[in-house]
């Protein structure tokens, strides 16, 4: 199912679109139904985005244990350059 929904564009942006729209060989329609979606997409990406970064907070902070980025570093620096290492321990917060 489908509805209308209505928005009002000043000439100057209607004339972009139309513009964009023919660059991009669609119609205005389809470009602004593209346009949306992407913008919904970018939305629940930075959303899931965020709510990971919750969680995985709260799992640092309940554990209390953590990676220094300093060894990550390290690490990370090794993968990149093919050596087999092993990843770092998490250990306690300093506080």
């Amino acid at each position: 199912m489908s509805s209308t929904t209505t928005i009002r564009l000043s000439d100057e942006l209607k004339a972009r679109l139309a513009e964009a729209a023919r660059r991009g060989g669609t119609t205005a329609h389809g470009f602004i139904l593209e346009a949306i979606a992407e913008k919904i997409e970018q939305d629940e990406r930075r959303s899931a985005f965020a709510e990971e970064a919750q969680t995985r907070l709260s799992r640092l902070v309940q554990s209390g244990r953590s990676i220094a980025w300093d060894d990550m570093k390290r690490y990370l620096g090794a993968r990149i350059a093919g050596d087999k290492v092993a990843p770092p321990a998490a250990r306690k917060l300093a506080r």
